[in-house]
Parts: structure tokens; sequence; C-alpha cells
């Protein structure tokens, strides 16, 4: 086979691939999050409050879609994603690049962008939230493990 055969058969295996949708499964990311994608504004993400776990779609460096599996908790009115070990994740690195995500919630598809959150007080508000929704204790200051806060907010 040539080399630009070869090309050819690879981006076109590329694009299938980008094409399909595949959601994420616990552990397993998947690509694209299929199902139907809301245009209007959320102001009230109340509905996801029983949710356990949501999907989150980011955009590689490559511009291959790359989604997860993620918990969620609202505190106050608003909604948060975290992330376990943040400095390790591939879909933290892609937000910090580029914001905008896909977030699926049950079988909607909201386009929205994550906000890093960096205060403290508003860190220890959002870890009790997860720690009552998910049934934990609040651990103090494990230095090992680094733990990312994100408020969804609408893209502007």
């Amino acid at each position: 086979m040539s080399r630009s055969v070869a090309s050819i058969a690879c981006a076109f295996a590329i694009a299938m691939i980008v094409a399909c949708s595949i959601d994420p499964s616990d552990q397993r990311p998947g690509l694209s999050l299929s199902g139907e994608v809301i245009q209007q504004a959320v102001d009230d993400w109340s509905f996801s409050s029983d949710v356990k776990e949501i999907f989150i779609e980011t955009t590689t460096s490559y511009g291959i879609p790359h989604s997860v599996t993620a918990w969620c908790v609202i505190v106050g009115d608003k909604l948060y994603v975290a992330a376990d070990d943040a400095d390790k994740k591939s879909w933290v690195t892609n937000v910090a690049r580029d914001p905008n995500v896909r977030i699926k919630i049950g079988d909607k598809v909201y386009e929205q962008k994550l906000a890093p959150i960096t205060d403290a007080a508003i860190q220890a508000s959002i870890d009790s939230g997860f720690a009552r929704k998910y049934d934990y204790e609040e651990e103090e200051g494990d230095d090992e493990m680094v733990v990312g806060y994100w408020e969804v907010v609408e893209r502007g």
C-alpha cells in the first residue's frame, strides 16, 4: 500500500471514529456524546441534584472529542463538577486549553463552559456538597491528591 493511500485510509478511520457517538462508561472514556442537544440557557440545574453521574465531553488538542464520566453537585443554584487527581486527567488538560464542553445529563446534551474554582471557601462548600450527596466523609488535606472544581456556566 502506498504511503498516500495509507494516509487516506488513516484519515478516513479517524473521521469515522469522530463521527460516531460513543458515550463513556464508568472508567472507560468515550468520544462525542449522543443525545438531544438543548439550545436554551439553563437557569435552574436542580433537576440534576439526584443524578449520580454525568458525562463531560471536551476536545483534545488534535480535535477529537473526549468524554468522561463525572460526579456533579448543586450548591446554591449552581452546578459544579470535580476531578480527583486533576493534575493527571487528560480531560482537565483539555478544559484548561478550551473550557467549552458538552455535558450530558440523562438523554440531553448541554453545550456549556467550565470555569475553574480557585477560592478556598467556595471549594470547601463544594466539597461539603459532594460529601453529602455521595455519602462520604470529608478528608482533611490529602497533600498527594489534587482535586479540581469547576462551575458549569453558559458559553458566552
